[in-house]
């Protein structure tokens, strides 16, 4: 790829929406990375974009309009701007990457770029796990692609996943590793250490209670047909990862034949990720013995780091020159996050959304029919309880008052009826 990258006629124009730390990251490694280059970014805090644009040393114009855009561009300045809608469906533009932590205006960026024959790459988990399959088929009805960006957990686990089944084995488990867990973390008691990593305080909640993690395994069950052994998980907590093959019933959770998705909590290498694979053809049992595997015939690979937005690259380009997607929901709906309280809720009250006081998330597996289901964590936010729920226990779609044909709820339906299984999931 970095051979095929330098040899380019002319860049790979990338256009970012969102310019948290994700964002920048982005904004820099295109500009390190030959044959990539970001011409334009956009933030809902028009300052922040500048300033990323600015500490990344890259000389800007901020613009109200798509002319003032592709002026901008032309003229080899960074394109700023308020509104991702610009970016979306700017000319200049060869790929978009929704970076940002906004649900139903992130899909709207989306939405808007691949009705116009642009791909996009998605650094936005929570848009990728609830409207992806509507993503992927519009992206297939307009010729080009929708893609989960390269580097978080659930993009590096599956090339684990990726390279154990090409090897021989078949995929028991697919695992992250996380350092800490609070299900009561919320904006507020969690701002001190979400100000010392720069983080946005409910993005950080989300982290911290076990919401994004939830959402980023949810991704990978939905992508290589696996499911959840318990509602949440397990989540054992560990000394390094090669404990995860004696602290997990390996031979009760796999049946055989559909894998799971599970986490260990607080394990070295911490900031790694891992998959378990299982083989019982002696021979290579024997030679798996000799290469310090282990006896068998579970074994566990991993890896220990994942980087971000530092090996995103790859993917983009894949999307754009390719039409490649390092991962999609080709298994439909296997599973899905949901609501749960974060404390006693009362009759009325609106919650929060994903990060906030109200509600954490817990992956399940998905029923046949959504509306039968508990609320999804992605469409929490501003949806009004219609009666008490006690800490912990789910919030159902029944217990909330929603408008089915808003934007977030609308879109959630299409994705569901897009996402049906292919053969291979069956």
């Amino acid at each position: 790829m970095l051979e095929r990258l330098a040899s380019l006629a002319k860049p790979i124009r990338v256009g970012i929406v969102g310019a948290g730390s994700m964002g920048k990251g982005l904004t820099y490694q295109c500009g390190i990375t030959p044959g990539m280059e970001c011409v334009a970014l956009a933030d809902i805090l028009i300052d922040r974009a500048v300033a990323c644009a600015e500490t990344l040393g890259r000389p800007h114009r901020v613009v109200t309009s798509a002319a003032e855009m592709h002026d901008a561009i032309s003229e080899g300045l960074l394109a700023i701007c308020a509104d991702g809608l610009l970016v979306a469906t700017c000319e200049a533009v060869d790929v978009l990457v929704e970076s940002s932590n906004a649900i139903v205006e992130g899909a709207g960026f989306v939405i808007a770029a691949l009705e116009v024959g642009k791909s996009a790459v998605l650094m936005n988990a929570e848009i990728d796990l609830t409207f992806g399959p509507y993503f992927v088929k519009l992206a297939r009805d307009n010729g080009v692609v929708c893609s989960s960006c390269d580097g978080d957990q659930y993009g590096v686990i599956k090339h684990l996943a990726d390279e154990l089944t090409l090897w021989g084995f078949e995929l028991v488990m697919a695992g992250n590793i996380k350092g800490f867990l609070n299900r009561d973390a919320n904006p507020t008691n969690i701002a001190s250490e979400a100000d010392k990593r720069n983080l946005d305080y409910k993005m950080c909640s989300a982290y911290t209670d076990g919401t994004k993690l939830c959402v980023e395994m949810a991704l990978l069950a939905n992508a290589l047909g696996l499911h959840t052994d318990v509602p949440g998980m397990h989540g054992p907590r560990a000394e390094h990862v090669s404990d995860a093959l004696t602290l997990f019933d390996l031979e009760s959770m796999w049946d055989g034949s559909e894998g799971v998705v599970d986490y260990i909590l607080g394990a070295e290498p911490n900031g790694g990720v891992f998959a378990i694979g299982y083989c019982d053809n002696p021979y290579q049992q024997q030679m798996l013995a000799y290469y310090k595997m282990g006896p068998g015939p579970f074994y566990v690979f991993y890896r220990p780091y994942h980087l971000c937005h530092v090996e995103s690259m790859a993917s983009i380009a894949e999307a754009f020159l390719d039409g490649k997607m390092l991962l999609e929901p080709k298994c439909g709906f296997r599973t899905n996050v949901y609501a749960y309280a974060k404390r006693d809720l009362k009759k009325g009250e609106e919650l929060d959304g994903m990060g906030g006081h109200a509600c954490y998330g817990m992956i399940e597996n998905c029923g046949a029919s959504w509306q039968d289901e508990a609320l999804p964590i992605c469409l929490s936010e501003g949806v009004r309880l219609t009666r008490d729920v006690d800490k912990d226990e789910p919030v159902w779609l029944r217990d909330v008052a929603y408008d089915a044909n808003s934007p977030g709820f609308d879109l959630y339906a299409r994705a569901r009826e897009a996402g049906r299984p292919d053969r291979s999931c069956n």
